[in-house]
């Protein structure tokens, strides 16, 4: 197994900083919330293919995502790789994208996640139980992540993208443990924590749209 690179995800949040900051006027809210090290997870709200970009270029520390191996593909899927992130078969219990998470998370890293599973309405209405396993199991803090513009309207240069120099909010939450305390990962244990899980996000959507007014 070879967790994906540190150096490469602090590359990686290089050029999220350059791409957000030159296109569009992001708005970030409670980054004093992540903690300065150790592991940490942070589950983000999907609607838009450019979420993951855009919290890379304004969270505090790198973060690695788990990204469908669909985007592996040619010099996107080298690049991919290069920066850090980590490739996940969404199909099956992906032994090694589960490896690679842990490890992540086992070398105090930062790891990105859509609980949601897929991009959707990017309101956490449904979640998949693989961000309550990574939790439990390394006992990493969740903190919340709330994205919110990239979708509102469409650029008029390039329509899959907000309009060039719009505001866009990236909202972060007060970290929480998705684990009951006990340690237990039966799982009963991790449907209760998905659940726990998604009740926290849920939350911080809300109160992220009425702190930014969206």
């Amino acid at each position: 197994m070879t967790v994906p690179s540190l150096k490469g995800a602090a590359v990686g949040r290089g050029i999220g900083i350059g791409l957000m900051y030159g296109l569009w006027k992001p708005r970030v809210l409670g980054a004093w919330h992540v903690p300065a090290s150790g592991p940490v997870i942070m589950a983000v709200n999907h609607s838009h293919n450019i979420d993951g970009p855009m919290l890379m270029g304004t969270a505090p520390r790198p973060v690695h995502f788990l990204i469908k191996k669909e985007a592996f593909v040619g010099p996107l899927g080298a690049f991919l790789t290069g920066i850090g992130q980590v490739q996940v078969d969404r199909t099956t219990a992906d032994r090694t994208a589960i490896g690679n998470a842990l490890g992540v998370l086992e070398n105090g890293g930062v790891l990105g996640i859509f609980p949601e599973g897929t991009r959707g309405e990017g309101d956490f209405a449904s979640l998949r139980a693989g961000l309550a396993y990574f939790a439990v199991r390394s006992g990493a803090p969740i903190v919340p992540v709330a994205v919110l513009g990239s979708t509102e309207r469409r650029g008029r240069l390039i329509r899959q993208l907000p309009p060039l120099r719009s505001r866009v909010d990236l909202v972060f939450g007060e970290a929480f443990q998705a684990g009951d305390g006990t340690g237990r990962r039966t799982r009963k244990a991790l449907d209760e924590a998905t659940v726990r899980v998604q009740e926290r996000l849920t939350v911080h959507l809300k109160d992220a749209k009425r702190l930014t007014g969206r």
